[in-house]
């Protein structure tokens, strides 16, 4: 088995990221609903400045930690809204991607990310958020490795569901590895992904939802010969559809 400890800082990236779009969007509903570009313009334009006037202030300082960490790990990021909508007269969901790259031992990196994110607005600033249905892909195969990666975007609290990492390509005898592990925020950054040879294609997984709503989270790593590929996505956990 191999501790892949290296990679995982990239993986670390995910959450920064996810910190950094939450925080972002404490704009007030009326410019929220008026114009998004104005939103992505100052993301993609590093304006700070501007940006952490949208903060409550026991945010700001994580904020911008968070902030110059992205841009620094993945300089070229850029921010997209899909869509917008709102849930109700405070609660609001935006579709978005984003996607970014790294040039790290002559390998270039590439970061993609869709996802929702949900905010409550309070006085014009955010002071709860989530992600959901989230699925984030950092790459160095330059996307040669044809990957299916079959998670669900919600279950029921304390039922089975399948997690099915499949490689669609014939392995012959292509040699990989790869692991998968369920991550919990505010934990990620100490824990390491260990991986084992996969002889079947692919990670076939069967997991039990936690008995409590809320988000679980997985990240893994597919080591190829082509390069390599961790993702990580994200399940909501509810009491009733």
């Amino acid at each position: 088995m191999i501790k892949f400890y290296s990679f995982t800082k990239y993986i670390s990236i995910i959450y920064i990221f996810f910190y950094l779009i939450s925080s972002k969007f404490a704009i007030c509903e009326n410019n929220f609903k008026k114009d998004f570009k104005n939103i992505e313009n100052e993301l993609n334009q590093r304006n700070f400045i501007t940006l952490e006037k949208y903060f409550d202030q026991n945010e700001k300082y994580d904020f911008k930690n968070k902030f110059f960490k992205l841009i620094e790990e993945f300089p070229d990021a850029k921010w997209e809204i899909i869509k917008s909508n709102s849930i109700n007269a405070n609660q609001h969901k935006l579709e978005m991607k984003l996607y970014g790259s790294k040039i790290l031992n002559g390998k270039e990196f590439k970061l993609q990310s869709s996802f929702c994110f949900v905010f409550n607005l309070d006085n014009g600033l955010i002071k709860q958020s989530n992600i959901k249905n989230n699925l984030t892909t950092i790459r160095s195969d330059d996307n040669q490795i044809d990957i299916k990666i079959s998670i669900p975007d919600k279950v029921l609290t304390g039922s089975k569901y399948d997690i099915d990492i499949i490689l669609n390509q014939p392995l012959e005898d292509i040699i990989i590895a790869g692991g998968i592990k369920e991550y919990q925020e505010g934990k990620l950054l100490n824990q390491s992904i260990t991986l084992e040879p996969l002889a079947t294609g692919g990670i076939f997984k069967v997991s039990r939802a936690p008995l409590l709503p809320g988000i679980q989270v997985w990240t893994g790593i597919i080591a190829h010969p082509s390069g390599l590929v961790s993702f990580t996505k994200t399940v909501n956990i509810v009491k009733d559809y």
